[in-house]
């Protein structure tokens, strides 16, 4: 009878103690769902490490949370009459696989780009542009009223994030956002105008 229970296990922490933390959890206990779902992580790293050694720390990271998300989403199917781990390596398998198929799926559509030049043949291309492209779109940019003008400089040309552009411009993230609505909807027809 003990060969057995230390069979089942892993890590200090047996199938039977998870399969009861599932079953607190599903009762809706929150305290428990966390431990079980630090638990889980646990042994999920070490799986998806074993099976996908060839993979970056960053991606394995990616394929854990997606387990942990299809756990969460389908933790009310389990049945606490019977294991627990199994059914964790039933989602677990299956997140390998769509892994497996989005990493090949994203092979196939990379193009290595060692062999090409840095710079092109034609002249131009190796010239520095202004940040605006054309004129016609610096001229309409500089047609916007005061608010919208700062909001797509910031958000569209300097690329800032809603969180930097409001601490810079003194804008809050909703005013910067309805600017920049307003100053595409405008720009869109200023720019056809000129067409």
């Amino acid at each position: 009878m003990k060969a057995q229970s230390n069979l089942k296990r892993i890590d200090g922490i047996s199938d039977d103690d998870l399969a009861g933390l599932m079953k607190m959890a599903q009762a809706g206990d929150t305290e428990t769902y966390s431990q079980l779902l630090q638990e889980v992580t646990i042994r999920l790293r070490r799986i998806v490490r074993r099976y996908r050694s060839f993979l970056t720390n960053e991606d394995i990271e990616d394929l854990v949370q997606d387990i942990l998300i299809s756990l969460h989403s389908v933790r009310a199917t389990y049945d606490p009459q019977r294991p627990f781990m199994p059914w964790l390596l039933a989602i677990t398998r299956n997140r390998l696989a769509d892994g497996a198929r989005r990493y090949a799926q994203t092979k196939l559509r990379e193009v290595n780009t060692d062999g090409l030049d840095v710079t092109f043949a034609i002249e131009n291309a190796n010239k520095p542009t202004d940040v605006f492209g054309n004129e016609n779109l610096k001229n309409a940019i500089d047609g916007l009223p005061a608010a919208q003008r700062t909001a797509v400089e910031m958000l569209k040309l300097r690329e800032m994030s809603l969180k930097e552009a409001a601490a810079v411009s003194g804008m809050s993230i909703g005013a910067l956002k309805v600017a920049t609505h307003r100053a595409m909807i405008a720009l869109r027809k200023m720019l056809l105008k000129t067409q």
